[in-house]
């Protein structure tokens, strides 16, 4: 009986030992219903059409598409109605996912960046609070953990002209490199302290493998073997159309925009908006390599060499360029910006323009900002001159300067454009001089046009 209540007795133990002893908690896993293979960023409602016949040839291929959107394309025009600045905002961005859920794209993210219609990149990163507005795009894509992340060239090419394309391209750069950083936005990766926690996120750094741009500058010459060429004249075997149709009829949401092209081939059968879709919708698509943290060739298909493992932080170059040596004339704003980006973020092979490039309207002043430096010990004298061809009028900014020892100065050249187009590019000429010697030429090549973006 003694032997008996004891095993009854040691029962009774072990059962409020086990009742007592903590369970061992599953690790919470990343959502799966957001993980994307491919990650789309650009600025505007309507940017997704440079390639959305490739996104549908993906998707046929069971690849998982996200996308996220810096504005909501407020700024632009509306052939649909009165609605403008924050309510056309609105109307574009339905618009936007109307297209993309017809294209099979459940994933779409619009962040608060203000659509800002200018042709300089620093203003739109300006406008958009550039550090925010990255923390933002670092949280998509620690959310999204892409494989491969597409976006905008960072750029100034004609055609290629819009500074919220570009600006969207330097905050996915920016993101591709630092998302997988531990150090970076510390507050995304904390673990939540409370139920209802509002500042600690839970995230994951993420580190992608592959990053790639595309463009739509007028001529495609410089980006040629910069990266894949993607086909997109296939038959979809699921939706039993081309790709380019596919993209086509998806475009047709964007009636604010397009309108009057929209409804001409929504009037059409299927065989006339075929017809139409071989018009430039099935041309192959040309993406620019970026980089690759998984090794392979620039022009190698956009998934080769990826896994669905993940990879460890790849630490960026983030070094500056030497200063200028001695007295010199530098090309600043977004040219110079550029030239700065490309060294820090390891870019230097992206394509750019042979000479510097812009288009703007006939008859509107051409702005040109330069840097003089004065790397020297001594205080210097500089005589900066302009050239410009018959047409262009009232020109200022030219003229001595005095630069003390160690400085910088930033001067700005004004130059008014002729009131007629011209199909080809003026040269513009800033040349430098300093002690009777040559200390910098920077050349312009200006398209005049008719219309178009602001260049500021």
């Amino acid at each position: 009986m003694k032997l008996l209540n004891s095993l009854c007795f040691l029962t009774l133990f072990l059962a409020q030992l086990a009742a007592q002893t903590p369970k061992t908690q599953p690790v919470p896993q990343p959502d799966e219903r957001f993980k994307a293979d491919l990650l789309l960023v650009v600025a505007h409602p309507d940017d997704e059409t440079g390639i959305s016949a490739y996104l549908a040839k993906l998707l046929d291929q069971h690849k998982r598409v996200a996308a996220v959107y810096l504005t909501r394309g407020e700024a632009g025009h509306n052939n649909m109605g009165p609605e403008r600045a924050p309510s056309l905002g609105a109307v574009r961005e339905m618009e936007l996912r109307h297209s993309m859920t017809k294209l099979g794209v459940e994933n779409v993210w619009f962040l608060d960046g203000l659509d800002t219609p200018s042709q300089d990149v620093l203003q739109s990163l300006g406008r958009w609070h550039h550090g925010a507005a990255l923390e933002e795009v670092v949280r998509i894509v620690r959310l999204t953990r892409p494989e491969v992340i597409v976006t905008w060239m960072p750029a100034v090419f004609i055609g290629e002209n819009h500074g919220d394309h570009q600006a969207s391209g330097v905050l996915a750069t920016e993101a591709f490199d630092i998302a997988g950083d531990p150090a970076v936005f510390p507050a995304q990766l904390a673990a939540p302290v409370r139920t209802n926690e509002t500042l600690l996120e839970g995230l994951r750094t993420w580190q992608a493998k592959k990053i790639y741009y595309f463009s739509d500058a007028q001529d495609d010459a410089p980006f040629k073997g910069s990266g894949p060429l993607l086909s997109v004249n296939e038959i979809s075997p699921t939706r039993k159309v081309p790709y380019g149709l596919i993209a086509m009829q998806c475009f047709g949401f964007h009636l604010t925009q397009y309108r009057e092209y929209i409804e001409t081939f929504s009037t059409l059968d299927e065989a006339g908006q075929l017809a139409k879709a071989k018009s430039g919708w099935t041309d192959p698509i040309l993406l620019t390599f970026g980089k690759s943290n998984v090794g392979g060739e620039p022009t190698d298909d956009v998934f080769a060499g990826i896994t669905s493992a993940p990879i460890a932080f790849v630490p960026h170059r983030s070094d500056v360029a030497p200063p200028h040596p001695g007295v010199s004339l530098e090309l600043a704003g977004p040219w110079g910006f550029y030239e700065t980006f490309r060294h820090a973020h390891g870019l230097e092979h992206l394509p750019k323009a042979a000479v510097p490039e812009i288009a703007i309207a006939a008859g509107s002043t051409l702005q040109i900002p330069l840097t003089l430096h004065n790397n020297t010990s001594l205080a210097k004298e500089i005589a900066l001159s302009v050239v410009a061809p018959d047409g262009w009028t009232d020109p200022s900014g030219a003229g001595n300067y005095s630069v003390p020892a160690g400085g910088d100065m930033p001067v700005l050249i004004a130059v008014t454009s002729p009131k007629t187009t011209s199909k080809t590019s003026d040269e513009i000429t800033c040349s430098a001089e300093s002690g009777g010697q040559s200390v910098g030429v920077i050349k312009m090549h200006v398209r005049v046009r008719s219309g178009g973006l602001p260049q500021n």
